[in-house]
């Protein structure tokens, strides 16, 4: 394959205020979401408690991955924003790396699931079943199993292009690894695959727990009601996460019409599908989670009050040196 093959890949529109409008909505969005996630981190560590658990453990790990998510996509719209081309020998690792990332949230999700299905149709057995260890080498499957895609698609595409390939200068996109047409149906295939394996368990875990509740009374029913409230909100987002895969092939049809409107609607699949499906995350765990939110509450309330101190430190020091230069100048 020629160099001059990666520049056939280079997709960038000519409408400049369109352009400019929608990098500014992705900030917009963006960075509130990435505050909020490592806010919602550092109240994780702050906490030995949480770290005890193993549903608050796999939710910091997709807070982690979701952050780097936003951060690497931001920075490949940025790069196209200001057209700088990068080198392809720092891109095909970058993407592939990327696209690893939108993995681990719906693997993580799905071990949530099959997580609160034990604790709560075999609350007995949940101590055994996710000891400790078993939840970090749970942790570390999950995001081999996250980067196993990215990786056979490396290897495809180091054994189909030429180091000619390497030598020029691209965006960071995904579709730059993508060289050869039944590489990327393949890579669509295994993708909606994916996604009905993931919809299969959280189908099985929400009706086992619908079932529990059903014969639950008292506490047990309670938990079991909010397990299913739980298990609802992530279906919906695996449903986000599953029209994502209806993306690419929408994009497809549009480049063949036009430019511009394929980069239009490769922005909206960006924002209500891969931002959008991924901020319920912190509505589940966060906001609805009692004992979460408490913590949140108290980290805050923390920040809040070492930051007043710290202002009337400030305060009482310019005060007491006003009152020093008052003194040494009457002397």
């Amino acid at each position: 394959m020629s160099e001059n093959s990666s520049e056939q890949k280079i997709l960038k529109g000519t409408d400049t205020i369109r352009l400019n409008l929608t990098t500014a909505l992705v900030q917009i969005l963006v960075w509130p979401f990435i505050s909020i996630n490592l806010f919602m981190y550092f109240t994780y560590r702050k906490k030995p408690a949480f770290r005890a658990e193993p549903r608050y453990v796999f939710f910091s790990q997709t807070l982690l991955a979701d952050s780097a998510l936003f951060l690497m996509t931001d920075f490949v719209i940025i790069t196209i924003h200001v057209h700088l081309l990068l080198p392809l020998a720092f891109c095909i690792p970058f993407t592939a790396l990327l696209h690893g990332m939108t993995y681990v949230s719906p693997t993580f999700i799905t071990i949530m699931c099959l997580e609160r299905y034990v604790a709560i149709c075999f609350p007995m057995q949940h101590v055994n079943v996710f000891t400790p260890a078993r939840t970090i080498f749970v942790s570390v499957v999950a995001w081999f199993l996250s980067y196993m895609r990215p990786f056979v698609d490396l290897c495809i595409f180091f054994s189909t292009v030429s180091k000619s390939y390497l030598n020029g200068l691209n965006f960071c996109y995904y579709e730059i690894l993508l060289v050869a047409q039944w590489h990327m149906k393949m890579r669509g295939n295994l993708f909606i695959l994916n996604c009905l394996v993931i919809l299969l368990i959280l189908f099985f875990c929400y009706a086992a727990i619908n079932r529990v509740a059903r014969r639950a009374s008292g506490v047990d029913k309670q938990a079991a009601s909010k397990g299913q409230r739980t298990m609802l909100l992530h279906l919906l987002q695996l449903f986000l996460c599953t029209l994502e895969v209806l993306g690419p092939y929408i994009e497809a049809q549009f480049i063949k019409i036009d430019l511009d409107m394929f980069i239009i609607v490769r922005y909206f699949n960006f924002l209500a599908f891969t931002i959008l499906s991924r901020a319920i995350i912190p509505l589940i765990y966060g906001f609805r989670d009692e004992k979460f939110y408490a913590a949140m509450k108290s980290v805050g309330l923390q920040k809040r009050k070492v930051c007043s101190a710290d202002s009337g430190d400030r305060h009482l020091s310019r005060a007491t040196t006003r009152k020093w230069s008052a003194r040494t100048s009457n002397g």
